[in-house]
């Protein structure tokens, strides 16, 4: 995973985590495979404890990921590597401006329209919401509560205000979620062309490789039954003024100046079916499920 920092307090995490000796240490030794806490712990001949508070740094930056898989002594805390390399932008040198973004969150159940088709369903952190494989439950109120949500077929739309002023330019949007198929309970290798629309103009489609089941969700509720998806890959779209990214591979042509950018209200649209060969559904995880602890993320950089 490629990580862009800035040098606004939102990378400040990073900056802390890595200025450490100790940590320094750890993320090399990650690179070459996972370990759990006693085994770093006797790397750097600290205590577990101290190892702990470490590791959670490093995790509070997003640099490793960490599981709990079952071994001969009990659970024990696997860490491994997230981060393969970062950038950092620093101010422009021409005006000194540091990148400044309006950001907003739009939960996975606030869609604003829908079609979908089984199998299907929607959960907030404590509860199902209604029964699975059943449409109308799209429409139950307890939808906007949801923090997770799959269909097989269609698609999720959702609609937000654009806070961008008359003397502000924009540069960049960034779209940022969590994704996986959507296989009968689970299956890693299951591809699914899951495709993106933003204000009417498609962006392009992204392969998903699997429904991933193998280990619980970091932020998956403990209720959450253990034989269907758990968990996603963290996805970042970017519309750039030369193009649309994903993951900083280019998804199409669609340039910022071809999807009214400077519209009030955007509307973005997640589908399965529309483009693409393989139709294999979508899962989206929200804040409270899955790997990451986020909901849909939209991040308008100008100047």
């Amino acid at each position: 995973m490629e990580l862009d920092l800035d040098l606004t307090e939102q990378s400040l995490p990073v900056y802390e985590a890595l200025a450490s000796r100790i940590r320094l240490n750890v993320l090399r030794l990650l690179a070459e495979r996972s370990m759990n806490i006693k085994e770093l712990a006797e790397s750097q001949q600290v205590s577990s404890a101290i190892m702990t508070k470490h590791v959670q740094k490093l995790e509070k930056a997003r640099l490793i990921d960490t599981t709990h898989v079952r071994g001969k002594a009990g659970v024990q805390k696997m860490c491994s590597l997230r981060v393969t390399h970062a950038q950092i932008a620093f101010p422009n040198k021409e005006n000194g401006s540091i990148r400044t973004f309006h950001e907003s969150h739009v939960s996975v159940g606030h869609f604003t329209d829908f079609y979908v088709e089984p199998t299907c369903g929607l959960a907030t952190p404590e509860t199902i919401v209604g029964e699975f494989d059943e449409p109308r439950y799209f429409l139950d109120p307890m939808r906007v509560n949801a923090r997770i949500l799959w269909f097989y077929k269609g698609f999720v739309e959702y609609k937000l205000s654009n806070f961008i002023h008359g003397g502000e330019t924009p540069k960049e949007l960034e779209i940022s979620m969590e994704l996986s198929s959507e296989a009968p309970f689970t299956n890693d290798n299951w591809p699914s062309d899951v495709s993106f629309t933003f204000n009417g103009v498609s962006l392009g489609y992204w392969r998903s490789p699997g429904d991933f089941g193998d280990q619980k969700g970091k932020y998956t509720p403990a209720w959450w039954p253990r034989g269907i998806n758990q968990y996603g890959l963290l996805k970042v779209i970017r519309i750039t003024e030369t193009g649309t990214f994903i993951d900083g591979k280019q998804l199409s042509d669609v340039k910022l100046a071809d999807v009214s950018i400077r519209e009030k209200v955007w509307t973005f649209r997640v589908a399965v079916g529309e483009e693409g060969v393989h139709i294999g559904g979508v899962t989206l995880f929200g804040s409270s499920f899955g790997n990451y602890d986020q909901d849909i993320v939209f991040r308008l950089y100008y100047e």
